[in-house]
């Protein structure tokens, strides 16, 4: 008999409330560990030591301070900072006052900075001294100018000023420790704003969610297989993508964050021998850095450290390099767009018994999607239609679920063309494996009309396939609509 038209009785009288649905938000994560592990050791930077307990308390109060200066929902909390303590505070205190956190790549000029603060609106702006003379010209261009906090670092001892009406320390000091945060309303609503490079004009505003950023940092933990407690060397930027939200991952893993305001292979093969570093993320330079650094800085590292590589694939110099050194080396594809990482390349047993050349070709691969991200697929942009698995026909990198951004802030047309057809986008060329799996390859980020006619007319400039490499490079694709240019997740 059909049940057309029947009541289904499973969505009578079993309605959401309080008791039995939360929305998702990486928040929760800092107060469990500072619950279950108040002792445990949380930040290191330098002299300085935090637990978790510690840790959010400090983030408590700066929410709170936050607050009082009448910071809330909708509002923008920008942050110009090194990978310090107070950026990893900024990642959980700037959204529990309500606000959306924007962390500014600090490489870029002036012009860049004043562009992000005046579209994102930033009411206020954390920023360390080492970049205060960048800050102070940007601030110069800017009509409306932000509450400046500086961030005085007693690890740094190099050129900078304080320029900011407050300091870091005082202005969270007259936080409250027991500030009463409150989980967004709605998992929906943004915690990050991340601008892509705008290398050919003004670059966009790629708005997460507190839904994508809790299961981005929860896939870090899966796809990675990261035990409780992981030791965490920072030689990734925090300012990029939200420092592939592992911010958040190593809160829910109740790990150690170990801090560097930059990379330099003594300061951390220093750090991994004294901290007994687990894991670290970075674009292909940073491991190679390592592997080409003077042997004798390795000495005592006896422990198996985990690396994960972004960008180009890793060659086989790099592999055999990790190998010789007992390093696990995983490598990942994505973009701003996603989160940062949204492709693996997952491992098969079988490998491990191949000659050189052909594991460096199957760990060139990365495109398997990571377990929260609900499609990938390498498709012709025209018919949007998956292309053959075949190796050799080009098409665009496409993805799909939760993992995937909101949108460009005030950009409805940029959003709306990245979305076209039910899928995000990429404007990244690559070919799909016959086993299912993904491979880029040295290729410039396109647009969806160029990466049509490339995906039937050329083979050699292959950019993704199945689980296979996507060797972008740090520029984008040809101008989008709003003129701006994508990067690949580069760390370096």
């Amino acid at each position: 008999m059909s049940s057309a038209g029947k009541a289904n009785p499973y969505e009578r009288d079993l309605d959401k409330n309080p008791a039995n649905y939360a929305p998702l938000t990486p928040l929760g994560f800092i107060e469990r560990a500072a619950h279950v592990y108040p002792g445990h050791l949380a930040v290191i930077h330098g002299a300085r030591r935090t637990t978790w307990a510690e840790t959010y308390a400090r983030c408590r109060r700066l929410a709170s301070a936050l607050a009082r200066r009448g910071i809330g929902v909708g509002d923008t909390v920008a942050a110009m900072l090194a990978n310090t303590p107070e950026m990893l505070e900024c990642h959980f205190g700037v959204p529990m006052a309500g606000a959306v956190l924007n962390t500014l790549n600090t490489r870029l000029d002036a012009e860049a900075i004043a562009f992000m603060l005046e579209h994102g609106e930033a009411k206020v702006l954390i920023a360390d001294r080492e970049f205060s003379g960048t800050v102070a010209r940007s601030l110069a261009a800017l009509k409306a100018k932000p509450l400046v906090i500086d961030v005085d670092d007693p690890e740094y001892s190099g050129a900078g000023e304080r320029i900011g009406q407050a300091e870091y320390e005082s202005f969270i000091a007259g936080g409250d420790p027991e500030y009463a945060w409150k989980p967004p309303a709605d998992e929906w609503n943004a915690i990050s704003l991340n601008y892509t490079s705008g290398t050919t004009g003004n670059p966009k505003g790629v708005v997460y969610h507190h839904r994508g950023a809790y299961l981005n940092a929860i896939c870090n933990i899966v796809t990675w297989g990261m035990p409780q407690h992981a030791v965490y060397l920072w030689t990734l930027p925090m300012f990029h993508c939200n420092g592939w939200c592992f911010p958040w991952t190593i809160a829910a893993n109740a790990g150690t964050n170990v801090c560097l305001r930059k990379v330099d292979a003594k300061l951390v093969f220093d750090a991994m021998r004294e901290h007994g570093v687990t894991h670290y993320c970075g674009a292909p330079i940073v491991h190679s850095t390592l592997i080409n650094a003077d042997p004798a800085l390795r000495e005592g590292i006896a422990h198996k450290v985990h690396a994960m590589v972004a960008a180009a694939a890793p060659p086989a110099a790099m592999i055999e390099g990790m190998e010789r050194m007992g390093w696990e080396l995983t490598h990942v594809y994505g973009l701003t767009e996603v989160y940062g990482p949204a492709t693996v390349c997952a491992k098969q047993a079988e490998w491990k018994s191949l000659d050189i050349g052909s594991r460096t070709e199957r760990n060139g691969r990365q495109g398997v999607r990571y377990l929260m991200e609900e499609g990938l697929t390498v498709m012709d942009p025209q018919t949007m239609q998956p292309v053959p698995a075949d190796g050799e026909t080009m098409g665009e990198i496409m993805f799909r679920g939760n993992i995937t951004m909101k949108g460009y802030l005030k950009n409805r047309k940029a959003t709306e063309d990245a979305f076209a057809g039910g899928w995000f986008r990429s404007g990244d060329l690559a070919v799909m494996q016959p086993d299912a799996t993904s491979r880029s390859r040295t290729a410039p980020r396109t647009s969806s009309s160029r990466a049509a006619r490339t995906s039937r007319r050329s083979r050699s400039r292959t950019c993704f396939t199945g689980t296979r490499r996507c060797s972008r490079r740090p520029w984008s694709r040809s101008p989008t609509p709003g003129g701006a240019k994508r990067r690949a997740p580069s760390s370096s």
